[in-house]
């Protein structure tokens, strides 16, 4: 399966059990986990990248990201694992 496969070029969103998934979920997902880590951060970026993730994590659960993908960060695991 490829990307256009999940999502037709020209569509900028799909619904999936009653989720809409944008485009850039996961990669949203991906840039925010490594703001958390990121040392150079203020505490006000860390937080919004946290309220981020939050937001987007029924998108990330509905794709099944967490049924095949574990995360390795504590904090981040802790915070997924937290919202289910």
């Amino acid at each position: 399966m490829r990307a256009q496969d999940i999502l037709p070029v020209g569509l900028d969103q799909i619904e999936r059990q009653g989720i809409t998934i944008r485009k850039g979920a996961v990669g949203a997902f991906l840039a925010n986990a490594r703001a958390l880590q990121d040392t150079a951060l203020d505490d006000a970026a860390k937080e919004q990248a946290l309220r981020d993730i939050a937001d987007g994590l029924p998108a990330l659960r509905a794709l099944g990201l967490f049924d095949i993908l574990e995360i390795r960060d504590p904090r981040l695991r802790a915070l997924v694992e937290a919202a289910a």
